[in-house]
């Protein structure tokens, strides 16, 4: 199981509409908000592919002017990964082949304006 918080931004104008609308959305479980229009919700999901559709469905949401993931918790995969990461060499191959050319190391530092579902999926292979 997937848990993931959710912080909407809307302007003040709209956040009565955009607070009620949240409540009402079954993808999400709305909690507080404030004066500025900036609302906390989360969501829930069987794998980060749901939880971004659940994403896509909220930020599709009139006046919504941006929906973004702050904090994300997974079971599973947590387990699955650490699994990984126990078993690994603590300085990957690829850091230590002098022969590989830098610019063809992929950096995945920064999310933003990413394909996250594409990163999700390449983040959910488990070698």
């Amino acid at each position: 199981m997937n848990i993931s918080s959710i912080v909407v931004q809307t302007t003040p104008k709209y956040l009565d509409q955009v607070v009620e609308a949240l409540v009402a959305c079954k993808e999400c479980d709305y909690y507080i908000h404030d004066d500025k229009g900036r609302v906390v919700v989360t969501i829930e999901g069987n794998s980060v592919d749901e939880e971004l559709a659940k994403l896509r469905v909220i930020e599709a949401i009139p006046h919504v002017i941006s929906a973004d993931m702050q904090m994300a918790y997974s079971e599973e995969e947590l387990e699955e990964h650490m699994e990984v990461l126990e078993n690994a060499d603590l300085v990957p191959k690829i850091l230590n082949d002098e022969n590989v050319d830098p610019k063809k190391i992929l950096y995945r530092g920064d999310l933003k304006k990413k394909d996250l579902e594409g990163f999700a999926k390449d983040f959910s292979k488990v070698d």
